[in-house]
């Protein structure tokens, strides 16, 4: 219940149409009791005492009460649901914009399928407490009570004796809903995996076609598949079971009241009217007993879910613990990191050990190394995606700590291996790096990382959509479309994390002319395995094993016969084999 109440706190902003919706299910239930209690003149009035008055004004009371009715119940109706479904679209923005504010960390450690689940899955079960279940709670209770009233006003002694059937119901369905909930828990697990396979699958089709793994796929997929259909199967058997249940203890109410209220007539301490008028009542007043028994399930779906999406809301976002207070201001930017060491949760091994490296301002410093030699997640400390084990990284001799996250990466310029980009125009994901960008401003970024010239020979220009992931252009078309939005943003620090590997030779020259310019008088972080694009650098740094173990120039590390000059060897050794 305290996740229920919790859910229900969204509805404080719909208050007025929820009140609106409370009085329409009033009326519904009052009007529900109306028909049970006209049931007594009709049988007493016009088939046993033959009044013809009555029978020419009950019928149209009965056509006036539907009509009530049912106007009454649209209102409710279209009020629940308008409050229940924009309560749903807020919690999923919510939980949207949690996740991005989650830190990178939390993504490293959570299967992107199973997020993506919590946000459409279970919020729609969420979704179906909040609009059906509320709309079953307040009118069908309502109903409830009205009925209960209904039968005490024709015969207390008889209403007491089919009060003896409620514990029966209420343990049936507690019992039945925390099973229910348990499976819905399990069962989002599932649909999470299984909306992962999916994902994985369709992101990676070329690679699967490539190798011919389209049957290994089907059979991952309807691993996960039938285990979805296994999990629905149990919580409808557990649902129907539950039913059957409260259709049994239900009849056996009704059996008695039969028994006890015929015998009452018989002895004429009750009319048919009466009686037939109590009968209808309880039939009535069954219907949201079982309405409530099936909401009650539905809840305890739905609370599985909100266990789920609220473990996300509740956790600290980057903005949450976040202690800087300082605005890092654009201009010439120094980088320093002092005793650095940092350990991925999990691990045993640091990935990075005792690192001391100062960057000046203006400096081109580029990382080499083995791949898991540390340089990635070297650099991915700048822009604090992740905080040091122990140690500091400084920005101008500051904490990096003490700035704000926003200002920090405000100043700092990405250019990764692997390109993303969103299925947009080429104009919009330029300019992603800065709001309000000019259209001269966007075609001045694409000229200088020779962007253009393609751009322009596209039917829409600027305005082409490039799909999913930018699947319709090139790898080296996607990858100049990066530079040119870290060209826009026009950063005091750049991290170039092998931002020329996907060019081919002619394209790279140009793309390394652009660079060269960008990087003029900008601290610059380069990682590069094609040794061939960082001679030029101010300092080559060598990394082994999260260590630095070289440091120095091109030509310095050559004459040192260490491990730069080793990986420098293998390589051209490789390059003169290839031709």
């Amino acid at each position: 219940m305290t996740l229920y109440l919790r859910l229900l706190k969204y509805l404080g902003s719909y208050r007025i149409r929820l009140a609106g919706a409370i009085v329409c299910a009033a009326m519904v239930a009052a009007l529900s009791g109306v028909y049970a209690w006209l049931v007594r003149p009709v049988l007493d009035g016009i088939f046993i005492s033959k009044d013809s008055t009555l029978l020419m004004v009950l019928p149209l009371a009965i056509l006036a009460v539907a009509v009530l009715k049912g106007l009454f119940n649209y209102g409710q109706n279209y009020l629940m649901n308008y409050v229940g479904f924009r309560v749903v679209t807020d919690i999923r923005q919510q939980l949207f914009e949690q996740m991005v504010r989650l830190p990178v960390s939390f993504h490293d450690a959570n299967n992107s399928g199973r997020l993506v689940s919590r946000v459409v899955n279970d919020v729609i079960l969420m979704s179906n407490a909040v609009s059906g279940v509320l709309k079953d709670i307040f009118q069908q209770g309502l109903t409830l009570v009205v009925m209960l009233g209904v039968v005490f006003y024709q015969n207390w002694k008889l209403a007491t004796i089919s009060l003896l059937v409620i514990p029966f119901s209420i343990y049936t369905m507690t019992s039945m809903g925390r099973r229910l909930r348990k499976l819905a828990s399990f069962g989002q697990e599932r649909i999470g995996d299984m909306a992962s396979t999916i994902q994985e699958t369709l992101g990676a089709i070329r690679v699967v076609k490539a190798f011919n793994r389209e049957q290994v796929e089907r059979e991952r997929f309807r691993t996960h598949n039938r285990a979805v259909l296994e999990n629905l199967m149990k919580s409808i058997q557990v649902s129907s079971l539950g039913s059957s249940h409260m259709e049994v203890i239900g009849v056996i109410g009704i059996a008695g009241i039969i028994w006890y209220g015929g015998f009452l007539v018989i002895q004429g301490d009750m009319t048919p009217g009466s009686f037939f008028s109590f009968l209808t009542a309880m039939f009535m007043a069954y219907t949201p007993i079982r309405r409530l028994s099936g909401a009650n399930n539905t809840i305890q779906q739905a609370v599985a879910a909100a266990e789920r999406v609220f473990m996300v809301l509740d956790l600290d976002d980057e903005h949450k613990v976040d202690r800087g207070t300082l605005t890092l201001e654009p201009g010439p930017q120094s980088i320093e990191f002092r005793r650095v060491t940092f350990r991925y949760p999990g691990h045993a091994i640091a990935a990075l050990e005792e690192i001391d490296l100062h960057v000046a301002a203006g400096e081109v410093v580029a990382l080499v190394g083995s791949s898991g030699s540390g340089k990635t997640t070297l650099i991915s400390l700048v822009p604090r995606f992740y905080a040091p084990t122990s140690g500091t990284v400084l920005i101008n001799g500051q904490d990096i700590a003490s700035y704000t996250l926003r200002s920090l990466r405000s100043q700092i310029g990405i250019v990764s291996q692997e390109v993303v980009l969103f299925d947009d125009t080429i104009r919009n994901n330029i300019a992603y790096s800065r709001d309000g960008a000019s259209e001269e401003e966007v075609m001045r970024a694409a000229h200088a990382a020779h962007a253009h010239e393609f751009i322009s020979k596209l039917p829409q220009g600027y305005q082409t959509i490039v799909g999913e992931r930018g699947l319709k252009l090139s790898g080296g078309e996607r990858q100049r479309l990066a530079i040119a939005r870290a060209i826009l943003k026009d950063p005091p620090i750049l991290i170039l994390d092998e931002a020329t590997s996907a060019l081919d030779s002619e394209s790279e020259r140009m793309v390394q002319l652009a660079l060269s310019n960008l990087m003029k008088n900008r601290t610059t972080l380069v990682i590069a395995h094609r040794l061939s694009t960082i001679q030029k650098a101010d300092r080559i740094v060598v990394m082994s094993r999260g260590r630095i173990v070289e440091s120095g120039t091109h030509e310095q590390l050559l004459a040192h016969n260490g491990t730069y000059r080793r990986l420098h060897s293998m390589q051209f050794q490789d390059a003169d084999v290839i031709r």
